[in-house]
């Protein structure tokens, strides 16, 4: 075995360079949310959520990698410090990744994800399956690549319209287990993740993601009117939205997910379904609650709540608790009936909104965001803890 790669005896925990890299994300998440904030339109809501899901698939591969590669070793930390460099660069350029900044976006994503799977190829060049599973990887990066540097030399629409080709292939790529001509591709089996590692590292994200929300509300409250007793509402409901999204993930959820994945027989399978994908909608959710919180803040009154700020309102916590729902279907084996009326109550709430102020429909959707998860914990959580 390279020594470059983590002992499977015991837990893999996670390391503090892991949590150093993990700061440059805080950064782009950071990025994202202000990008949504200034512009609530379509248009724009559609380039961010195409920037969120290539922010989170980098990090989420490099999670991959390190659930193999041992970060203590000077070669890997190397190359983390030099992706996080990357990525402090891809971060920075998402405020103009659709103007000036698109192939500076576009060549600092591909620098990542060919860049880490070169790496990988030459630590776990001894290990056969590993090595064959990540040529595959390089090969699927690699079809994606031309995509997104073709986007960020062309302009408006067409950029938008390559880079989702990029993002598809790349997306495409683990449910179709990699499929490579001549390589044949990979099966869960080859992926020998270690289950409690991978838990954890996508629990630091949601953290990560929950801290900016808190920051960015917090930031907003300290900039206006003290004056405004609406204002002072949104702030505390922006504040019971955040710990209450982080009740539903991490009392149940999170715990019955590393426990499951960590027992699982085929711990493969569920980090694919259960963590690479299924996370993604849950973070998407808790950005969008952060820029509905700072919508909220600047603009707590008036006569019914506009399209575009009912969508944030709205679409956070419905994102969310789809996510959360998904994902715990995979772990208890079911959707939770909680979250299925929260997520039917929230759709109900569409035709309220063009009655109510802003900081009305947000003191709804949180009042059901807690319902829910008092409900999850005296149904699920009394039944776990007996």
């Amino acid at each position: 075995m390279s020594a470059l790669l983590r002992s499977r005896e015991g837990h893999a925990k996670v390391g503090m360079v892991e949590l150093f890299f993990d700061l440059v994300f805080v950064f782009a998440v950071t990025q994202l949310s202000h990008a949504l904030a200034a512009d609530l339109s379509l248009g724009n809501a559609l380039r961010v959520g195409l920037m969120i899901c290539a922010v989170w698939w980098v990090w989420v591969y490099t999670a991959w990698a390190t659930n193999w590669l041992d970060p203590e070793t000077g070669s890997v930390r190397a190359m983390l410090f030099a992706l996080m460099l990357v990525g402090l660069i891809m971060s920075a350029a998402i405020p103009h990744a659709f103007a000036a900044a698109g192939l500076v976006f576009a060549a600092a994503h591909v620098a990542m994800q060919l860049g880490r799977t070169l790496f990988v190829l030459w630590a776990v060049r001894r290990d056969r399956p590993l090595f064959l599973n990540f040529v595959r990887i390089l090969f699927w990066l690699s079809a994606a690549a031309p995509f997104w540097l073709l986007g960020g030399l062309a302009e408006g629409w067409p950029r938008f319209a390559l880079w989702m080709v990029a993002l598809a292939i790349e997306y495409a790529s683990p449910a179709m287990y990699f499929r490579t001509p001549w390589l044949g591709r990979s099966t869960t089996g080859d992926w020998t993740v270690e289950g409690a590692h991978m838990a954890e590292r996508c629990g630091l994200f949601i953290i990560i993601a929950l801290g900016e929300s808190l920051l960015m509300t917090g930031a907003t409250y300290s900039g206006i009117d003290y004056a405004d007793i609406g204002t002072h509402a949104a702030f505390f409901l922006g504040f019971a939205s955040a710990v209450t999204m982080w009740w539903l993930y991490f009392d149940i959820g999170a715990e019955q997910g590393a426990r499951h994945i960590s027992a699982s027989g085929d711990p493969g399978r569920m980090a694919r379904a259960g963590y690479t994908y299924l996370h993604l909608p849950i973070t998407a959710g808790i950005i969008l609650s952060a820029v509905a919180d700072e919508v909220v803040l600047h603009h707590p009154h008036g006569e019914g709540t506009g399209l575009a700020e009912m969508l944030v309102i709205l679409g956070g916590p419905l994102l969310f608790l789809a996510g959360n729902a998904a994902f715990k279907g995979i772990v208890l084996g079911w959707w939770p009936l909680s979250h299925r009326v929260g997520i039917g109550i929230l759709g109900a709430l569409v035709v309220v909104s063009v009655f109510v102020a802003p900081v009305v429909l947000s003191a709804l959707s949180t009042a059901v965001l807690v319902v829910v998860a008092v409900w999850e914990n005296r149904s699920i959580g009394h039944r776990r803890h007996s």
